[in-house]
């Protein structure tokens, strides 16, 4: 038995292509837009050292906390300017990507 080819059309600069789409490319996640005020972590690791506090300013370039990966020290820097509203952190905690690590105000 011959099994139908599904296409998906789609429109690019007044030209129409046809194309198959894959299961893993119609299941995979949507593209969020990363919120400014969240600092999330970039990579899975252990948090060594936080060093702001809640209420603090901080100005781009900061540095916020050290993150361990592969036996790494990553530096945290400040992506904006702001002030510091919450850490969903701790010393020694392992985290894992994209977990929240600071929030700004």
């Amino acid at each position: 038995m011959e099994e139908k080819e599904e296409f998906t059309t789609f429109l690019i600069d007044d030209s129409r292509y046809q194309t198959r789409i894959t299961k893993k490319f119609a299941n995979r996640t949507a593209f969020e837009k990363p919120d400014p005020k969240q600092l999330r972590a970039f990579i899975p690791g252990v948090i060594q050292n936080i060093l702001v506090q809640p209420g603090q300013t901080v100005r781009r370039g900061d540095s916020l906390l050290i993150l361990e990966a592969m036996k790494m020290r990553n530096d945290v820097t400040a992506q904006v300017d702001g002030k510091i509203k919450s850490i969903h952190v701790n010393n020694n905690e392992r985290v894992v990507k994209k977990h929240l690590l600071i929030e700004f105000e």
